[in-house]
């Protein structure tokens, strides 16, 4: 569970960022709980994808500033800012023919030097990348061979070869069945319990955020509407005010983290 007491890995101060003229975030703070798996859940358009993007330093506030363990990252080389926060972005390519261990390899480019040699401590970080995401036996593979989860877990060894303290997530579920769903959320979990990285995600289903996240932050508008623990911020009220749905939120058995189930008229 997130301890508020630590101050936070990464934060916003009254950031407001956008693209051009057309701001997409208003005087936003939001603070980032260290090693502990963190949810974006909102509407489509509320923000999610363009907060992940400015945690990560892709765009720059208009206002206010992002902020790495209390400094600017704006301060920061781009190759110095991707040693610490690694992000897996939608719709990512790679190139036809490219095998999984040399995709892999790529994310050492941030700790390399145009000249220098490949080390040991590069092939310890690949080989720890694909066996913590299961992927030792596919290393071989031709990435454009594999199926849809086969590819999302190699996209995400590849991240973790940058061995950094922050791993954004943007949308990894999407496209995804349900097993290979679970299988992206349980490693993300397991990556915060076993290693103490930073993990933060964007997605759009509620009861997996709920079942697999320590923390959510609700946004509807540019704004937070509430963050906290699933148990907090999971309420009718704050379900209703966000997606504009009535549900019933109960306890699921096993884990007692809270469902959402909405509320259908019978006779609709």
């Amino acid at each position: 569970m997130p301890d508020y007491s630590v101050p936070p890995i990464l934060q916003t101060r009254d950031a407001s960022i956008g693209y051009g003229a057309k701001l997409i975030l208003r005087n936003l703070d939001i603070s980032i709980p260290e090693a502990c798996f963190t949810v974006l859940l909102g509407p489509n358009g509320c923000g999610k994808s363009t907060l992940l993007r400015a945690l990560a330093g892709l765009i720059r506030p208009q206002q206010g500033s992002v902020l790495l363990k209390g400094g600017k990252i704006s301060a920061l080389p781009r190759k110095r800012l991707a040693q610490h926060i690694g992000l897996l972005s939608q719709n990512q390519s790679a190139p036809e023919g490219m095998t999984v261990i040399d995709l892999v390899r790529q994310g050492r480019y941030p700790h390399r030097t145009l000249f220098s040699r490949w080390t040991k401590g590069d092939d310890e970080a690949c080989d720890e990348a694909l066996e913590v995401t299961d992927t030792v036996d596919l290393k071989d593979e031709k990435f454009d061979t594999l199926s849809g989860g086969q590819r999302q877990r190699a996209w995400i060894a590849m991240t973790l070869a940058q061995r950094t303290d922050v791993l954004l997530l943007d949308e990894p579920t999407t496209f995804l069945d349900l097993s290979h769903q679970i299988d992206t959320l349980r490693l993300a979990r397991k990556l915060v319990r076993e290693r103490g990285v930073t993990v933060v995600a964007v997605l759009h289903d509620i009861n997996h955020a709920a079942r697999y996240a320590d923390n959510l932050v609700m946004l509807k508008n540019g704004a937070i509407i509430s963050e906290g623990s699933p148990r907090e911020v999971l309420t009718p009220d704050i379900v209703k005010r966000v997606f504009d749905v009535d549900v019933t939120i109960m306890a699921e058995p096993r884990s007692q983290a809270p469902i959402c189930v909405p509320v259908e008229d019978p006779l609709t």
